[in-house]
């Protein structure tokens, strides 16, 4: 499995890329068309994305994108073990924790791609 996205909303993306730089010294490039908007980078083992804010469920904080094998059953999983699911998909959902932290699952390398 890749290792976890983070992702960050930003009212002004290129703003946040020039401050992503300056922290970590990464440059953060658009994503391919099929992976949404955006810009995201993977470098030394850290997977960073950043796209602009909207009024969805991962635009109100940094989001980390946790891939699985089988979304379907990790998306139960988190509803059996006291979590929720705030924004079902194919590809990925949005979900919060048993403490009420959101969080992301995406479909791994043998799921339904992420």
């Amino acid at each position: 499995m890749p290792a976890p996205l983070i992702e960050f909303p930003a009212d002004d993306p290129e703003r946040a890329r020039q401050f992503w730089h300056g922290v970590l010294g990464v440059d953060l490039v658009p994503r391919p068309a099929d992976a949404g908007s955006g810009w995201e980078t993977e470098a030394d083992g850290l997977r960073l994305g950043l796209h602009a804010r909207g009024p969805g469920p991962g635009d109100t904080a940094s989001l980390p994108y946790f891939a699985v094998a089988d979304l379907p059953a990790a998306l139960q999983r988190v509803r059996d073990l006291g979590g929720s699911v705030i924004h079902p998909g194919d590809r990925w959902a949005v979900c919060r924790d048993s403490e009420g932290s959101p969080f992301a699952l995406a479909a791994g390398p043998s799921g339904e791609g992420a």
